[in-house]
């Protein structure tokens, strides 16, 4: 009998453990489902790492644990790529190791200082040194404010009513020219006018300079003008628009019955090269024989538009400048089908700059032409503008430019084909000695 109640005992203790056995299965089945859907849930992790649905096991500890630190690494990474795309790939670690120094004495100062301390001077002053230490005349910095007129002489365009003004020998405002198609010929403002009221309010005794800043900054669709035309008192309203500024201007000279063509560009902008090209046509089918270009006194622009106005002359194939840094040496050359045959003068002098310098190259070395005038300015460098988050500016050095033949004019400049200095008493009798010669040149040469 003993032996059968152990055995019944032993039967029932066994059913007891399978129960309990089932009943932890389900428990564990159950985790499983409910971690199973927060995974689901979380749409951080890649499916991949997601345990299978016919997966058996929970993830252990270690298991959890390593899936943390492996995402934490993940994360990471992917947060410095970000940043290192963002930065155009700089090692910001390296440029905080080398500033290290300048940090600290600018936190030791800004914390320490006894006195009163405009931080943001503290900053500018700073960028000043680094730049001003860098011993190039053309890589400089500028604070907000000081860029608009850079910025829109560049451009070629701003909001006003297109017209130039100067100051008499009375002091009074008298309009030089009205721009072609501007709000001020549409008008019915002309040369001469005199203007004594802008909005009824009196400029007597104020500048053309005070008129230009007040038309500028004008935030009124239209300017009122209050002018004097032959001692008689008129009223003319404009309207204020956005107007492009002429940095291009023509006339057909006549010299021993041919037409010549005369181009006087003031600055290498970003409209520049659509006034040039659509001045140059004009003449052409006017019938020139030949042109003059004047780039005296032009100091320089864009890059680009002296490479396109190059373009209209040279024949495809043929180098417009070179550029060279550390590295590398690389011929720009035309790329465009238009070329011109006819022969071509520049005039230059000591204040033409830069891109005038690369025109009178193309022209000299690459187009056969002539050039007239004094030795340019010879600036034989390239250089880059940044506008920081504050809007000031730094303009950096990037490059040396060279001639089509790879002459490097820095600090010489361009030498004429043909030397001739200018003539002040002449060109006070209304003579330009100058262009005098350079018409008489391609006469020459047309001969």
């Amino acid at each position: 009998m003993m032996l059968v109640k152990n055995k019944d005992i032993n039967d029932k203790i066994k059913k007891s453990k399978d129960i309990i056995k089932k009943e932890k299965k389900k428990i564990k089945e159950e985790k499983r489902k409910i971690h199973l859907e927060k995974l689901n849930k979380n749409k951080l992790i890649p499916k991949f790492f997601k345990p299978k649905p016919e997966e058996k096991e929970v993830l252990s500890l270690k298991e959890q644990i390593f899936y943390v630190i492996f995402f934490e690494i993940i994360g990471a990474v992917f947060c410095l790529l970000i940043l290192f795309i963002i930065s155009g790939g700089r090692n910001y670690i390296k440029l905080y190791s080398d500033l290290s120094k300048l940090i600290n004495v600018y936190d030791t100062i800004q914390s320490n200082y006894y006195g009163d301390l405009d931080k943001e001077t503290l900053i500018d002053e700073a960028i000043k040194s680094m730049v001003n230490s860098v011993g190039d005349d053309y890589t400089t910095y500028t604070i907000d404010g000081q860029n608009s007129a850079f910025y829109q002489e560049l451009e070629g365009t701003y909001e006003g009513i297109g017209c130039s003004v100067t100051m008499n020998e009375n002091s009074q405002i008298v309009v030089v020219e009205t721009f072609d198609n501007s709000p001020s010929q549409k008008a019915g403002l002309q040369k001469n006018d005199i203007i004594i009221k802008i909005d009824d309010q009196d400029f007597s005794g104020k500048t053309s300079e005070d008129m230009a800043n007040y038309v500028k900054e004008n935030s009124n669709s239209k300017v009122k003008l209050t002018i004097l035309r032959n001692d008689e008192e008129q009223e003319i309203t404009v309207k204020r628009e956005k107007v492009e500024t002429p940095t291009v201007t023509s006339e057909i000279k006549e010299v021993e019955g041919k037409k010549l063509g005369y181009l006087d560009i003031s600055l290498f902008s970003a409209v520049t090269y659509e006034q040039f090209k659509t001045k140059l046509e004009k003449l052409e089918k006017e019938g020139i024989e030949g042109l003059v270009i004047d780039v005296r006194n032009d100091t320089g622009g864009y890059l680009s538009s002296v490479t396109d106005i190059s373009s209209l002359f040279l024949k495809k194939g043929q180098t417009i400048y070179q550029l060279e840094d550390d590295k590398t040496k690389e011929k720009v050359k035309d790329e465009t089908k238009e070329y011109r045959k006819y022969p071509v003068a520049v005039l230059i002098n000591s204040s033409s700059a830069s891109a005038s310098e690369i025109l009178a190259s193309a022209i000299k070395e690459s187009y056969g032409g002539i050039i007239v005038g004094t030795n340019s300015y010879g600036k034989g460098t390239v250089q880059k503008t940044k506008t920081l988050k504050d809007g000031s500016m730094i303009k950096y050095t990037t490059q040396k430019w060279l001639t089509p033949e790879g002459n490097w004019i820095n600090e010489t400049g361009v030498t004429p084909t043909n030397v001739v200095e200018f003539n002040l008493e002449s060109y006070t009798k209304g003579i330009d000695n100058q262009l005098e010669f350079a018409l008489n040149e391609i006469i020459n040469k047309l001969k």
